[in-house]
């Protein structure tokens, strides 16, 4: 902190270019700025000034100096704003962008809101790639990994995928011990909004292994239907195990094949990037970090 104390000493008699006027605006007097001075110099092992009666004038290396003390201080600066920034009550509104299975991400979202009331939530919901920053959104919910360098992004958490079905259903068809057995079975599938196609079932394949051919009984361009008819018993589907935890804790789902499961999905939140994370922003992104994929 003295070194700190010495080069703003440094700054003011540079831009003065006066000892005694330095001094009047630090509150000092002008012989502890040129004392200063002088042990700073020592220090350093240059002539910063060049000293007459009357005046002093910068030296080529005080000028190169300054430049860099600019700078330095233009850090702390920031880093002082940042920090203010960052404890600041977060408010105002929050426009997020989810997936189309974000409505299962609502328990963990209406408690944020009951956390920061001054926040006013506008969600939308799309599996759709949206353009964060020309459609103005404040951030984005995503699987995958970002593509735009435009964006800051953080990891809210891990998923992993669970094969399942309804007591009824495992009492009617059997329960599958192996994933070769699925093809024997009515098999539930997820289906991408975007392209229509299907999404694959992560199935853990052993080298030389076929690729199991999973009959399409069903599909749907989004998860609640797919969890409705498991819950029914009209099938198996292959879920985010973050989606139907409560079901399977509860007894109306009953998961199987989980060691042949290989896939760990993670779920990005997005955000234009800026120098200051904005509180709304930081205090959306903690918080989901912290309970989206709360047991």
């Amino acid at each position: 902190m003295e070194n700190i104390g010495s080069l703003n000493v440094f700054m003011v008699a540079a831009e003065t270019r006066s000892f005694a006027r330095a001094g009047e605006a630090l509150g000092i007097s002008s012989s502890a700025v040129g004392k200063a001075m002088a042990r700073l110099e020592k220090r350093l092992g240059v002539r910063l000034f060049h000293r007459s009666t009357r005046s002093i004038a910068i030296t080529a290396e005080g000028t190169m100096f300054l430049d860099r003390c600019r700078r330095i201080f233009s850090e702390i600066e920031a880093a002082e704003q940042e920090l203010s920034h960052t404890l600041a009550a977060p408010r105002g509104r929050l426009r997020v962008s989810l997936p189309l299975a974000g409505m299962l991400f609502m328990p963990a979202i209406t408690k944020f809101m009951h956390a920061f009331p001054e926040v006013s939530i506008d969600l939308d919901f799309t599996d759709r790639l949206v353009d964060v920053i020309e459609e103005g959104f404040d951030a984005v919910v995503r699987t995958g990994e970002p593509a735009d360098s435009r964006l800051m992004t953080r990891t809210l958490g891990k998923f992993s995928h669970r094969i399942v079905g309804s007591k009824d259903y495992f009492a009617r068809f059997g329960l599958p011990e192996k994933p070769q057995d699925l093809s024997a079975h009515i098999c539930l599938h997820h289906k991408y909004p975007s392209s229509g196609k299907l999404e694959s079932w992560p199935l853990r394949q052993q080298p030389g292994e076929r690729k199991v051919e999973l009959p399409v009984s069903s599909s749907a361009s989004t998860l609640e239907p797919l969890v409705a008819m498991a819950e029914q018993g009209l099938g198996l589907a292959c879920l985010p195990l973050f989606t139907i935890r409560k079901q399977i804790a509860e007894g109306r789902l009953v998961a199987v094949l989980a060691d042949h499961i290989e896939d760990v999905g993670e779920f990005r939140i997005l955000w234009p990037s800026s120098r200051h994370l904005s509180p709304k922003i930081q205090a959306f992104v903690k918080f989901m970090s912290e309970n989206l994929f709360r047991s």
